[in-house]
């Protein structure tokens, strides 16, 4: 997919100096005609691309984000349903398909302008830029908590709205009633002094053919009817009772399978190979080679893993073959270094002057923290269907970039985009893995070779060896302490720096700070994981911040309150932490309590967790989370994503570790890259804070805060100060109290 962001959107000319370029209007208007052949039937009409009506009064979403559990294929439909004052009883579901008119336009405007207010004369204009500009990026993105706070405020409000602006007007015309005197309500549109009543049915044909407005009033959240409420999610049923489809369930007529094994030091090609060792195994059909990996079809997938693992495959040689986890730690110290003695510092906050306070100060604390690779480990191994005609491709998959997916795809077979068409199915988990199209393009070239479909499936082993990983870091703090134990000067260098952008970045009250990094080299392939650098970046700070404290003589809850008198919404969120989670009650012998506060994505979240230590065992008893996400618009949906988060991240924390040996991943499967199980996870009690503010994201704001709290617990309860995860890694005891 490639990282599309604020500095995609500039190489692409859309922005210029952080300003938004308008020299020609391009605006995207109605764009209804353009999508109803891809998604509406003889007896539905569409409205915009949005949604359609059908001859039963039935409002379908046309949804452009995949289902990977976070819910958005309910919460989307919701707002969309609530502007429009639907009956949410007959409002359903569809996945937009992986065509560029479905572009995400409203959500990379979220990212790149944020909530900022744009005027109703230009906002066709910008949307028309936003919407040039995905297209020309293939940016369908189902990722960065971005689906509900951008696509459902830009689009999916504004759609229903705008939909209901127009059924209102054609009823206005078609009964000669002045607007201001019709009601709307459960899709049906009355005229109470006349007793005059329709559905949305009787009049959609007629608003179909009438000017959207561009920018249409929307509700205040007083008149919510849906938004904060917490209706069934349309994809539970199907989940619970068997018939959902991911990428793994799907069939097809004549349908062969193919397992595949790649170079285990990343971009190294295959040798010459002989396939005498299978060629009389019985289902077996063809082996592909794809230069870096090799692929077995047979008439199974256990046949076609059987046959390649008897395969005598090798590799050929490359400059990276004797890399060590350790050698890429020490490259990135090294770098640090050089980038400070060179003073080619890549600068993020710079404000005041460090070098003047710590000059003068006499209680500076320093610390360096690291974190290592991380793999995805989605439930649902990484899948592809692919059945490839002369010049034409079909793929079943679970994709986080439907329309990047494609774009890829047709690339390696040298075709036109518009001939690849994606069926995209349910997700058993994305987590960023799923926006690289890595086993897409392998299904379609294996595919190729053959005249019928083929699945490719990944076996754990290559899903753990070839992801594209959360990176390595190494974090260094040098802070200064004032004579009443506040923070005087921060002074913060990482390596990498990727997105949320203000990641590394910190809510207190430090008036004088430095916050920089370098960049560095790695042969290992870089890829989006939960919360991106929010996932790192929360541990490092959160950490120092304990270590502060301890070093202030201040108790970590209050020495953060401190920091953050100018911060009001974060201090609500931290209070809202301490008072849920009886901070500062008395814990039995051997507990600990550990909290910690950060923002990404829009929302704030703070947590407090309680541990045990009995003898060298760990265990998470308690998490408490309170959240500020402006507004929960599916309250359930949005602890459920709280829950999620947590435990995807307390697994990184306490287990999560990829290494390199000899240029290749170390690890293969759930025996050295252990999951968090469900006889181990802690009890967890998310509150949500409504300040009405923009809305933030919900699938990946918990997972950031869960490292520290857990690590600044094992401090409380042992005065093990932990700096480098995972946690697996540290012997912990109950009663060593080694300060420091």
């Amino acid at each position: 997919m490639g990282k599309w962001s604020r500095r995609a959107f500039i190489t692409t000319g859309v922005l210029t100096g952080g300003a938004l370029v308008l020299g020609v209007a391009i605006r995207p208007g109605n764009r209804a005609k353009k999508v109803k052949d891809l998604i509406a039937g003889d007896d539905e009409t569409v409205l915009n691309i949005w949604l359609k009506i059908d001859k039963d009064n039935i409002v379908t979403v046309v949804v452009p984000h995949a289902e990977m559990g976070q819910g958005v294929h309910t919460t989307l439909p919701m707002m969309l349903a609530d502007e429009m004052d639907a009956d949410w009883t007959k409002v359903r579901i569809l996945e937009a398909p992986g065509n560029k008119e479905y572009a995400n336009y409203s959500m990379a405007k979220g990212f790149i302008l944020g909530p900022r207010d744009i005027p109703s004369i230009l906002m066709g204009t910008v949307d028309g830029f936003f919407l040039t500009a995905t297209k020309h990026l293939n940016i369908q993105v189902t990722g960065g908590s971005g689906s509900v706070r951008f696509t459902g405020m830009f689009a999916m409000r504004v759609a229903g709205a705008a939909a209901r602006a127009v059924l209102l007007q054609a009823a206005s015309e078609q009964w000669e009633i002045p607007k201001e005197e019709l009601v709307v309500k459960n899709s049906t549109i009355s005229h109470l002094a006349s007793d005059r009543r329709a559905l949305f049915s009787d009049f959609a044909a007629k608003a179909a053919n009438l000017s959207q407005p561009a920018k249409p009033r929307l509700k205040s959240s007083e008149e919510f009817t849906l938004m904060g409420t917490s209706p069934q999610r349309f994809d539970i049923p199907s989940k619970v009772d068997g018939t959902a489809n991911f990428g793994i369930d799907v069939v097809l007529p004549n349908m062969k399978y193919a397992a595949i094994k790649a170079s285990p030091v990343f971009g190294v090609k295959v040798k010459p190979l002989a396939n005498e060792a299978i060629k009389d195994m019985p289902g077996v059909h063809k082996v592909v080679n794809l230069e870096g990996a090799v692929a077995v079809i047979a008439d199974g997938y256990w046949l076609a893993k059987n046959a390649i693992d008897s395969l005598p495959i090798t590799f050929e040689t490359s400059a990276n073959d004797a890399v060590e986890q350790s050698d890429i730690y020490d490259r990135y110290l090294r770098d640090m270094d050089t980038a400070i003695a060179e003073g080619n510092e890549e600068k993020d906050v710079k404000k005041g002057n460090i070098a003047a306070v710590f000059k003068e100060a006499t209680n500076v604390v320093e610390a360096e923290y690291r974190v290592p690779y991380l793999a995805h480990a989605t439930m649902e191994p990484m899948n592809c269907t692919a059945l490839v005609k002369e010049n034409s491709c079909e793929i079943w998959v679970g994709s986080q970039n439907p329309l990047g997916f494609a774009n890829s795809v047709a690339e390696a077979l040298d075709i036109d985009r518009k001939e690849v068409l994606v069926h995209n199915q349910f997700l058993g988990g994305g987590f960023g893995r799923r926006s690289v199209p890595d086993v897409a393009v392998q299904a379609a070239l294996i595919a190729k070779k053959v005249d019928y479909p083929v699945k490719l499936i990944w076996s754990r082993e290559e899903d753990i060896r070839q992801d594209h990983y959360r990176e390595a870091n190494v974090s260094r703090f040098k802070a200064a302490l004032d004579s009443k134990g506040m923070i005087a000067a921060w002074n913060n260098q990482f390596v990498f720096k990727n997105e949320p952008e203000e990641a590394p970045h910190i809510p207190y009250g430090i008036d004088n700070q430095f916050i920089h990094y370098t960049n560095s080299e790695t042969h290992v392939p870089w890829g989006y994981w939960r919360s991106v650098d929010s996932s790192m970046h929360a541990f490092f700070t959160e950490s120092f911040m304990d270590e502060l404290a301890f070093k202030a003589n201040k108790d970590p809850y209050q020495f953060r309150r401190e920091h953050l008198t100018n911060a009001p919404r974060y201090l609500k969120v931290l209070d809202m932490a301490a008072e849920k989670s009886n901070w500062g009650e008395a814990l039995p012998a051997n507990w600990g309590r550990g909290i910690s506060l950060h923002q990404s994505f829009g929302t704030i979240v703070a947590q407090v967790t309680e541990i045990e230590l009995v003898e060298d065992k760990l265990r998470v008893h308690r998490v408490v989370c309170a959240a500020d996400p402006g507004f929960a618009f599916h309250p359930d949906g949005f602890k459920a994503q709280m829950e999620s988060g947590i435990i995807f991240g307390l697994t990184a924390a306490l287990y999560g570790e990829i290494t390199i040996e000899n240029g290749a991943v170390k690890q293969s499967n759930f025996h050295d890259y252990q999951m968090l199980r469900m006889d181990e996870s802690p009890k967890i009690e998310t509150f949500i804070i409504t300040s009405d503010n923009f809305p933030g994201g919900a699938g990946e704001p918990s997972t950031p805060g869960i490292a520290p709290a857990l690590t600044n617990a094992i401090f409380n309860a042992s005065g093990i100060r932990i700096r480098e995860l995972p946690v697996k890694n540290h012997e912990l005891k109950a009663d060593s109290k080694i300060l420091g």
